[in-house]
């Protein structure tokens, strides 16, 4: 690449960016990784060979499928890293056929292997005793046969529309009464999604298993009397998922989405997976019926659909899990039974999950009983099926408060989960608002009114994640309690620009998107500039899930090449090319993939020395900052501040599970000098909290002996 002037970069060269959707395959490629790496407990990495396999599955669903509806509608133009929708199909298929082919050589080769080592095994039909095989027929026959409908394919009967990413058996058969041979196609499709797939072989170690394809093709005859089987295969396929609402049109939107819901299980075919084993005729018919091209066929050489290799993370076996963990409660809740007494007294600073969600969920609680709060509002992108929250806010609706809550139904893959949720709560009382036409409600925030001495004081919840006590335990995220006054205002003027038809265009503390999101991003990024030029100490620090936004990779190119020193934390997607000559050399991109989901987001700008940090819920994408309402939220508190600088910073410091962002796409595993100097942040921050934690219970032990001894002394004396 030819060395660019430092003031003139320019969108336009394809030599800029990565392409969006090889960005991701090499981020599913680190989650493969973790499931090679022996140094993960084996039912870990049994958990990522399962993460890999849905991943793969939203990933087709929607980046894939969006590349398909280019190529049907003859769309040929360069994308701006300069691949065509035909390309750039050809390279997805080309760089994941290797990986999946890996990803079932480590399954069967390694991880199976060692599975059955450690007593947790995976049964063929034909290894079974006869009292075995016997009691499995039974059940069979019982349970499986009467919800079986095998489906005929002639000229009569078209091949059937097939649910998304279920399994379905392609079974060839011959009419043994008929002189000459002629074929027939039937099609069963397997149950999995209301009966159990891991069948528990009874009187075998506890976790003996054999699959439910294997038990119906055990059993196929008894589908076709009187037919001869030829051949068996399983075949899987996955379809566009990617709803396409016309809101503006719609009288209802809840209605509208249930009925998109319903018809994403019809959607266009976007990938067949098939057999390997598979009889070259029978592919070709499947091909054929189902009109898929070649780079849409992936051949897997075993079980289908490994995603479900998740159940296996229920078995209780310690020494095969990482070592258990329970998030802690923060001192400040421990000490103090007055939530909003703490919170009044300074600004709160949870990193989950090492501290406890908890802390949330009660907060939300106590305001539902508390006669002193007339109002709770809340956003709600995701939650979880038991959800703390939900009650509580069913709970306050009921004890007469105000509750508002913000539900996005379009909230991918959790769609028909907020439909439930939503109508739960308007049945209770609660005022239920879905947002702005065209724009998803992805901040995470709760605003809690409390009448105090005569007058209303606001209570915030900011938070990076969703308001989902289940994902809470999985992934890391930063999340901020407040009863400062212009965050209350703020919160409340966002509410009001999210349920009525406030126009604010700007905020004391929050910066919100799309109103101003980017500007501001965009300034700080130029301020930093600024200060690298006047005083020589530029300096950006963020972290995120994805980073994508082009108008920001161009402007951080530009930073980089006035000096400014640019590091990057990016879990996933990164469109940013580092470490370029002329372009990026002052910018490094890493990446965690480990234990915990990465999903906390913080934007660190050094300002010579007067240092500007805020947390948010957005990316650096364009659906973030163009098309979500979104907040980012400056930390005031200095103590708070340093808090969460020491962690970004401390991320840096891993060498165990962070890899590095090079020049050509491709990441590299940061190496540690030595056994000794190995650093797996997160496995450190887990330790921390528990040192914290045992130190504190300490403390807190020997003041309850004191007061115990001075109350005895007292009655002595």
């Amino acid at each position: 690449m030819e060395l660019m002037a430092k003031t003139s970069l320019k969108k336009g060269s394809p030599n800029m960016f990565f392409n969006r959707e090889l960005s991701w395959i090499e981020f599913n490629k680190r989650v493969l990784e973790e499931a090679k790496d022996e140094s993960n407990p084996l039912l870990e990495r049994a958990k990522f060979l399962s993460i890999f396999s849905t991943n793969l599955d939203e990933f087709f669903m929607i980046r894939v499928s969006g590349v398909k509806r280019q190529i049907l509608s003859d769309i040929n133009e360069l994308s701006s890293d300069g691949i065509s929708p035909h390309e750039l199909m050809d390279e997805i298929y080309a760089k994941l056929s290797p990986l999946v082919e890996e990803q079932y050589k480590i399954f069967n080769e390694d991880v199976i292997p060692k599975l059955a080592e450690n007593n947790i095994r995976f049964f063929k039909y034909e290894e079974l005793t006869e009292e075995e095989t016997k009691r499995i027929d039974k059940y069979f026959e019982d349970e499986i046969f009467p919800i079986l409908t095998p489906l005929a394919i002639d000229n009569v009967h078209p091949f059937p529309n097939l649910i998304n990413r279920s399994i379905a058996l392609a079974i060839v058969l011959d009419d043994p009464d008929t002189e000459v041979i002629e074929e027939k196609v039937s099609v069963v499709q397997v149950p999995s999604n209301i009966v159990p797939r891991f069948y528990q072989i009874d009187g075998r170690d506890e976790n003996s298993f054999i699959l439910l394809e294997d038990i119906i093709l055990a059993n196929i005859d008894k589908l076709f009397p009187g037919m001869a089987t030829v051949s068996v295969s399983q075949f899987r396929i996955t379809r566009n998922a990617d709803l396409e609402l016309e809101e503006e049109e719609a009288d209802d939107l809840l209605t509208l989405i249930e009925e998109e819901v319903k018809k994403r299980r019809l959607g266009l075919l976007v990938r067949l997976e098939i057999d390997k084993n598979c009889p070259e005729k029978l592919k070709n018919f499947l091909i054929d019926a189902l009109n898929v091209e070649k780079n849409e066929i992936y051949e897997i050489d075993g079980p289908l659909n490994l995603g479900d290799m998740m159940n296996l993370t229920k078995i209780e076996n310690r020494k095969l899990k990482y070592e258990p963990f329970t998030p802690r409660i923060s001192s400040f809740f421990r000490e103090e039974d007055d939530i909003f007494k703490n919170i009044s007294r300074q600004d709160i600073f949870l990193h989950h999950p090492f501290y406890s969600f908890s802390s949330v969920s009660e907060f939300i609680a106590k305001a539902a009983f508390d006669p002193k709060v007339y109002a709770i509002k809340l956003t709600l992108y995701r939650t979880s099926g038991d959800s703390a929250i939900i009650n509580s806010l069913i709970t306050a609706a009921e004890n007469g408060k105000q509750v508002t809550a913000v539900v996005e139904l379009k909230a991918r893959f959790d769609e028909e989960n907020n439909i439930i949720w939503a109508r739960a709560l308007e049945n209770a009382g609660v005022h239920v608002v879905y947002g702005l036409i065209g724009l998803k409600t992805h901040c995470k925030i709760a605003l809690v009114v409390r009448k105090e001495d005569e007058k209303m004081k606001r209570y915030v919840h900011l938070s990076t994640g969703n308001y989902n006590q289940t994902t809470a335990k999985l992934y890391t995220d930063f999340g901020i309690f407040t009863a400062n006054e212009d965050f209350g205002k703020d919160a409340t003027q966002l509410f009001n620009y999210l349920t009525g038809y406030s126009k604010k265009h700007s905020y004391k503390e929050l910066v919100v998107a799309p109103i101003n999101m980017r500007k501001t991003i965009l300034s700080l990024i130029d301020n930093e500039i600024k200060q690298q030029q006047e005083h020589n100490n530029g300096y950006i620090l963020a972290k995120m899930n994805s980073l994508v936004d082009e108008e920001v990779i161009l402007k951080l190119y530009e930073a980089s090449n006035a000096g400014v020193k640019i590091e990057l934390m990016v879990r996933g997607i990164c469109r940013l090319k580092p470490g370029v000559q002329g372009m990026s050399e002052n910018i490094n991109v890493y990446s965690l993939v480990g234990r915990f989901l990465e999903h906390s987001r913080a934007f660190y700008f050094n300002n010579n020395g007067n240092s500007k940090l805020y947390l948010g819920s957005a990316d650096w994408m364009p659906r973030n900052l163009d098309r979500r309402i979104e907040i980012m939220f400056p930390i005031e508190d200095e103590r708070v501040k340093e808090d969460i600088l020491e962690v970004m910073k401390l991320y840096l410091t891993d060498n165990v599970k962070v890899r590095i962002l090079k020049s050509d796409g491709t990441y590299a595993k940061l190496a540690a000098e030595s056994t000794a100097n190995k650093i797996d942040i997160q496995e450190t921050f887990v330790k921390r909290v528990i040192k914290k934690y045992s130190a504190e219970a300490k403390k807190d032990l020997k003041k309850k002996a004191k007061k115990v001894s001075l109350k005895h002394l007292t009655i002595v004396k």
